[in-house]
């Protein structure tokens, strides 16, 4: 029967079903404490690696990274479809699977779509918008804008910029010519259908940049608007072959233009890539309208030992580069670095390199601020750590930091960095620090499932490391929340209200769900969000039980919730009171006067709050 599985038959279903049961059935399984564990079915193994949490009701292999909840497990094992593992569970309980009405054409869970077309289909797009930089009527207007930003011919070329006329149907006429080239126009963003049905160009009247994958290919657009339209940058969606959060522009540019890459640039922005290759610095690439996240970096440190993140010195800047700090801090293996340099307000890497050039914004890049550095000076802030009274709060702040940084020497040398500065040993603070447990070998990435001849579980590559540990606080309060689900309860969801980042996002809607539906078990969270990018990640943060302590979950989780709150609101203060402190006070008018003794009581108060919160 067609039509969509509700998602709350779903939720009930695995409420019911036994997922040692399940497997066992199929694997069998040999108790271990707490837990089951058996040889992975879905790589070859000597060591059980594969382990069952009865509990939490889901399972975990730490050799090859499979992991997820009763239906995932017999998807994967007896290879079938989304709808067709439900009706095997169902049956097993003597179910019968509900099915709502659908949209015509909507997706159905377990879809696969070959990504060959959608490829080709951007290739032909970025050479119609690059014929329409040469010979299109309003193309003066785009040249013009790309000479005032210093940009040449030359460097417009390497990185195929285009135009894309205005009018609401260039490129719809231009490729659209069959009902199936307008179906991949619309999967790959390039057109809109508004609600009246109404179907159009995305991009009008903009300047376009091709965003490359690391094989070459053109998988979305970004586009810089030249007249008044807002927004001013906007980049293609998320499609079946672009994740933002995964992909970084001028990557394949910088690796084709450098043998081997000793460090990479991350900036903010498309012009300031190509600007600073113009000048001939090759190894920067930028984000795509998100936060750095843990995915955009293990890619990066695969290519190069070093990266440097370059922010704006003003608060927004400040945000920024804590939210890279956060994703930077599970990367941190041993001979890895990274660094942090921030630039004076209204200058971008644009405006700097052709205002100082080439050797001298090369310096700065060398003389950037270490992690270490930026990270003991952030937590300090505004903290007197010539009290003792300063010097325990300075531990409590840093701990939630540390604690996500990999095993080896660097964590360590930062252990006994904050043990120097808070006068504790480094021995107390690892007993101070949460989880007492050393994190567990990591899963190694998953590598697409592949069906065996025959049928059978499907294989995975048990090759390679995944991340250790949480790419942030936000991940690390996640995987709080799915080892005891009831915490939720304990904090509200609008203190991360204002916080942005595609973890926060999730956080906050597991907060929601679980504060509506206080009944929710690990095992029904897998399942809300199976078989999307948030899936596989709360699938690994489940999985990795020895990243959490054995007691005092409910404490760590209130502050490491209190920890993400007060970033932004610190951050932006203290930006302020500095920029205040920096004039002279005897040259200050009076407004900026009181103003500044307004900033110093609201930080006042802030910290004793802070205080009353405390346990």
């Amino acid at each position: 029967m067609a039509g969509r599985i509700p998602q709350k038959f779903l939720d009930d279903l695995l409420d019911r079903v036994d997922i040692v049961e399940v497997i066992d059935r199929r694997v069998k399984l040999k108790k271990t404490g707490k837990n089951y564990s058996a040889r992975c079915p879905f790589h070859e193994e000597k060591t059980p690696s594969f382990s069952v949490n009865p509990d939490k009701q889901f399972y975990y292999c730490f050799g090859c990274g499979a992991g997820g909840n009763a239906l995932g497990f017999v998807m994967d094992y007896e290879n079938v479809d989304f709808p067709q593992a439900v009706e095997t569970l169902a049956s097993s309980l003597g179910l019968e699977v509900p099915r709502e009405q659908t949209r015509p054409g909507s997706p159905q869970p377990g879809r696969e779509e070959t990504g060959k077309p959608l490829y080709a289909l951007l290739e032909q797009a970025a050479r119609y918008y690059q014929k329409q930089l040469r010979s299109h009527p309003e193309a003066h207007r785009a040249v013009d804008y790309l000479k005032q930003r210093g940009l040449t011919g030359e460097i417009a070329k390497r990185f195929d910029l285009g135009f894309a006329p205005p009018g609401w149907d260039n490129l719809l006429q231009a490729l659209g010519d069959s009902e199936e080239q307008r179906k991949w126009l619309l999967e790959t963003g390039m057109l809109v259908q508004n609600e009246a049905g109404r179907t159009y160009d995305r991009f009008r009247d903009r300047v376009m940049f091709p965003i490359r994958d690391q094989r070459g290919r053109i998988i979305a657009f970004g586009g810089r608007v030249l007249g008044d339209d807002k927004p001013k940058y906007l980049n293609s969606p998320e499609t079946p072959i672009f994740s933002k959060g995964r992909e970084l522009y001028g990557l394949y540019q910088a690796r084709q233009a450098n043998r081997k890459l000793d460090r990479v640039l991350v900036v903010e922005g498309y012009m300031d890539v190509i600007a600073l290759a113009q000048h001939d610095i090759t190894q920067a690439t930028a984000t795509l309208g998100t936060a750095t996240s843990q995915a955009h970096l293990e890619r990066l440190y695969r290519l190069t030992p070093e990266v440097v993140f370059c922010f704006d010195g003003d608060a927004a800047g400040r945000k920024a580069a804590l939210r890279a700090l956060e994703a930077a801090l599970p990367c941190m293996e041993d001979g890895r670095q990274a660094r942090f340099l921030f630039l004076d307000e209204g200058e971008d890497p644009d405006t700097l390199v052709r205002k100082v050039g080439s050797d001298a914004f090369r310096e700065l890049v060398r003389r950037a601020t270490p992690l270490e550095t930026f990270l003991f000076e952030a937590v300090s802030e505004d903290l007197d750590t010539t009290t003792l009274e300063g010097r325990a709060r300075l531990s409590k702040l840093a701990l939630p930091w540390l604690r996500q940084l990999p095993e080896g020497v660097f964590r360590q040398l930062m252990f006994r960095s904050l043990a120097e500065r808070t006068g504790l040993t480094v021995a107390e603070l690892m007993h101070l620090e949460a989880p007492p447990l050393a994190p567990a070998p990591g899963p190694t990435n998953k590598a697409p499932g592949e069906q065996p001849e025959g049928g059978g579980p499907k294989r995975r590559n048990p090759s390679g490391r995944a991340p250790l540990g949480y790419s942030n606080l936000a991940q690390a309060a996640i995987a709080l929340l799915l080892h005891q689900p009831d915490i939720a309860a304990r904090v509200e969801v609008a203190a991360i209200a204002a916080l942005e980042g595609e973890d926060i996002v999730l956080l906050r809607e597991l907060l929601a769900l679980l504060q509506r539906r206080p009944d929710s078990n690990t095992a029904m969270l897998l399942g809300h969000w199976y078989g999307t990018p948030e899936g596989e990640l709360l699938s690994r943060l489940a999985g990795e039980e020895r990243l959490i302590p054995r007691e005092g979950i409910e404490q760590q989780f209130i502050d490491t919730v209190e920890a993400l709150a007060q970033l932004p609101q610190r951050s932006e203060l203290s930006a302020r009171v500095d920029k205040l402190k920096a004039t002279n006070y005897a040259e200050m008018s009076e407004a900026d006067k009181q103003q500044l003794r307004d900033l110093l009581k609201e930080k006042q108060r802030l910290d004793e709050a802070r205080k009353k919160r405390q346990p």
